[in-house]
């Protein structure tokens, strides 16, 4: 079988309406906290590896009778789609549920129909998606490898083609809430019938829960919320805290890039801030003319659209190499005529005609295409399409009803008198706004999520459960959302072991990564062994279910 590791920006994510080359709507639109693919590049003919019978292409796609409202049954079912592997399965292995959250599991357009998949319910598609997570290219395919069990990749409610209605308006949304989610996987795990068992419910076999970033939260909050369904589970960066004005998505980038880009990026957003302040109008119609951004026609689209280059960091990984596009700016702002700045940097002229340069005469195309500045990075025309299109398939809109409503993440500025590397007058309030253009069915005002309902929910920086394992990155820009955030450390425990290892954003997922970076390998290796514990300690239903 042929893998390999697909970064975002090779992937269009989401429908035809995405307008940027990382599947985004806009510029000024924070990026996921999606999982890294692992793409399938081959279906070769596959056998059992012990009775060596004929199994079924991985790009096989399945689907289930998903309720529409677990609190309703009467409201129906829709079909939610899945893919199994059970090359190494024998009776009485784990199942491996893997849920890849906020995208398209397949990744591209089937190659048969969605009403054939209703019909047939099953059909034959080539995956650059999630489905790599069936495979021991993934800690999830090495756990149903090593433990003799299967591997499942369930696409979540609303992504992708796993639907309850045709459309993503906002009335065909209510049914999309963390609370579905998780009831999705208490109610897959409870009810499928797999391919090739009919005999493998939660009652009957351990099934454990692996995710990432959104989909690591996932499972911790599944793992808290329904704990006697899944025995064991693995949350890879797993961002538990919900937080409104999540600033400090920045704060690690900021302590682990080049010190002296970090501090030439400080001194560029101070001076379009103090540029700003000052009221010359025609002194920021200049910079931002400067930086390409001539026709933006707000401030905070301009000064925001720079994050873009900061927010590049979170595709890299222990294997990224020179060219990845963040070193590509830093090299930009720090390499003159051959030599590289001091710690300190080159101060804000060399730095603003730098980053200016880099921004107007390379940048922008690769972000923007063939728009024009103002349609790629504005956010206050409400004529624009992706405000209004509620085609499905759309992840960014799927997304942004649960950063609207539950989970913020809103990527701005730091407070005064804290290190920024993004602009001031960047705001949660713009974030907010976009909120009420999107949904304004929803929202007659500028929303603000319910990250405290949220977090009281499930537990947020106080998250336990038994049987958890999460494993977080040091130079994961998300990590103060994680149970290793800085002020907000809990304790790691033998039932619930909180790692750490120097990587990047749930990167431990992936075998390669910790193939190039030794504490990613420690981090894999100790999952590994928590799970076999763990799975050493499970008995059938009675054994170990609570009593209600």
């Amino acid at each position: 079988m042929l893998l390999s590791f697909v970064t975002p920006l090779l992937v269009l994510a989401g429908s035809a309406l995405s307008k940027l080359s990382d599947g985004r709507l806009t510029g000024n639109m924070a990026p996921p906290p999606i999982v890294k693919k692992v793409q399938l590049r081959g279906d070769g003919s596959r056998n059992h590896s012990k009775t060596g019978a004929t199994l079924p292409p991985l790009g096989t796609v399945y689907t289930f009778d998903q309720l529409i409202d677990h609190d309703t049954p009467r409201l129906g079912t829709f079909k939610q789609r899945y893919w199994v592997d059970w090359e190494f399965y024998e009776s009485g292995g784990p199942i491996v549920l893997f849920t890849p959250g906020e995208e398209n599991a397949e990744g591209v357009s089937p190659s048969c129909h969605a009403e054939e998949c209703r019909i047939f319910n099953a059909c034959l598609v080539l995956s650059p998606g999630y489905v790599g997570y069936l495979t021991n290219e993934t800690v999830s395919g090495v756990i149903a490898q090593q433990q003799n069990g299967a591997s499942i990749v369930l696409e979540h409610r609303y992504y992708g083609l796993s639907n309850p209605y045709p459309d993503l308006s906002v009335a065909s949304l209510k049914y999309h809430t963390i609370q579905q989610a998780i009831d999705d996987l208490v109610y897959f795990a409870d009810n499928v019938k797999l391919p090739f068992s009919d005999n493998v419910t939660p009652a009957q076999a351990p099934w454990v829960l692996v995710g990432g970033s959104y989909s690591g939260a996932l499972t911790a909050w599944t793992k808290v919320n329904k704990p006697d369904t899944f025995w064991a589970g693995w949350a890879s960066s797993a961002v538990v805290e919900s937080i409104t004005n999540f600033w400090e998505y920045f704060d690690p980038i900021r302590q682990f890039m080049p010190q002296n880009c970090s501090a030439d990026v400080q001194a560029v957003v101070a001076h379009f801030d103090s540029v700003f302040a000052s009221g010359n109008t025609s002194a920021f119609d200049a910079l931002k003319a400067e930086f390409g951004m001539a026709d933006v026609v707000h401030p905070d689209d301009v000064t925001g659209a720079l994050r873009n280059n900061l927010w590049d960091w979170q595709s890299l990984s222990p294997i990224s190499g020179a060219g990845a596009l963040f070193w590509q700016f830093c090299d930009a702002l720090e390499v003159k005529d051959r030599e590289n700045a001091p710690a300190s940097g080159w101060g804000v002229d060399h730095a603003v005609s730098a980053w200016g340069s880099y921004f107007k005469n390379t940048y922008l195309d690769i972000l923007c295409g063939g728009q024009d500045a103002e349609t790629c990075l504005g956010t206050y025309n409400a004529s624009q399409s992706f405000w209004t299109n509620t085609t499905i398939d759309d992840a960014n809109r799927s997304w942004e009803w649960i950063v609207c409503n539950e989970v913020g993440f809103f990527q701005d500025s730091a407070p005064v008198g804290t290190p920024s590397l993004v602009s001031r007058i960047v705001l949660p309030s713009g974030d907010e706004r976009q909120c009420e253009m999107m949904f304004p069915e929803a929202f007659s005002s500028p929303a603000v999520p319910n990250v405290g309902q949220t977090n009281k929910a499930y537990g947020g920086w106080s998250a336990h459960a038994d049987r958890l394992f999460y494993a977080n990155g040091l130079r994961d820009p998300w990590r103060d959302a994680t149970l290793s955030a800085d002020n907000h450390t809990m304790p790691s425990t033998p039932s619930q072991p909180i790692t750490e290892s120097d990587g990047f954003h749930a990167g431990d997922l992936i075998i390669s990564f910790g193939t190039a970076d030794a504490t990613v390998a420690k981090v894999q290796q100790q999952g590994f062994d928590y799970i076999k514990g763990w799975l050493a300690e499970w008995k059938p239903a009675g054994h170990h279910r609570r009593e209600d």
